[in-house]
């Protein structure tokens, strides 16, 4: 079928003429299209046209083995941004996905440029393993840099605060992100781990709040302004150090057993970036008032 009843030409007369009209001398796509190869192939013999070479890969699938589709996840482009998935690492993973090059992993846009060839091509289909892609997305966040790392991540704290960062919580997260990007899988898991300094009082998660209901939790924080007023050195060493003096003369030197409803109730958090150092970039005054 070239035309429809309304004289319109369907996709397989369109694409042939257009192949032609440009001048296509290799079609490369996917091998749900090879049937279709030798019904247009038909067209161009009949017109007595040179037929483009043709090159057919096979699909990524989902990791339940049916074809790639919306309901295993991310379809578009701007999902896997907006899920925290770096430019550069989705890159790198389709790529690998269906082509390799020796056991190379990590794979630069230079390199995929130098080295792709057809050849390297798998002939099977390959399965689509977010838990890879996470992977190679934290080897990528390592080796961005901050302040490049904060400009992608500004529209992620806009969806989750409902406003831009200020430029003294741009300043604060900064002072905190090589950190914050040692472990993180995501630009997602940043921003959820940081937003509390944008925040003047965050409001406790379901797990901060069961740590803070605690009554050894509630004895340790009413301890602590008084304790932490008098810090001088008010750096990560210095309330570190305070905080240690507690735990022995207290808490039999558990340094923890602080450090976790300070965390709870500074960030409204059970994980953050090391909380001591936290308290240092928030200042002695916000640490306080905090509390």
């Amino acid at each position: 079928i070239i035309l429809r009843s309304d004289g319109t030409p369907t996709y397989m007369l369109s694409v042939v003429v257009d192949d032609h009209d440009m001048g296509v001398t290799h079609v490369i796509r996917g091998d749900d299209h090879l049937n279709n190869t030798f019904r247009q192939n038909l067209i161009n013999d009949a017109m007595g046209w040179e037929k483009p070479t043709y090159g057919h890969l096979p699909l990524i699938l989902g990791p339940d083995g049916a074809k790639m589709s919306k309901r295993h996840g991310a379809a578009s482009v701007e999902e896997y941004r907006d899920m925290g998935y770096l430019p550069a690492a989705l890159r790198n993973y389709l790529l690998r996905l269906g082509w390799s090059h020796g056991d190379d992993e990590i794979i630069s846009d230079a390199q995929a440029k130098e080295w792709f060839d057809l050849s390297g091509c798998n002939r099977s289909a390959a399965r689509f393993d977010f838990a890879k892609l996470e992977s190679l997305n934290a080897h990528y966040i390592k080796e961005t840099n901050n302040e490049e790392l904060l400009q992608r991540c500004l529209p992620l704290y806009k969806n989750q605060l409902g406003e831009e960062l200020s430029t003294t919580a741009k300043t604060m997260i900064l002072a905190c992100m090589d950190e914050l990007k040692s472990r993180a899988k995501t630009l997602v898991q940043i921003v959820t781990e940081s937003a509390f300094f944008a925040l003047e009082k965050p409001e406790p998660d379901t797990d901060a709040q069961e740590i803070l209901g605690q009554d050894e939790a509630k004895a340790i924080l009413a301890a602590m302004p008084s304790l932490l007023s008098t810090i001088e050195n008010w750096t990560h060493e210095g309330i570190m150090d305070a905080c240690k003096i507690y735990a022995n003369d207290n808490l039999g030197g558990k340094l923890g057993k602080v450090g976790m409803p300070l965390r709870a109730k500074i960030t409204g958090r059970k994980q953050s970036p090391g909380i001591f150092h936290v308290m240092e970039i928030l200042g002695k005054d916000e640490t306080l008032k905090r509390l």
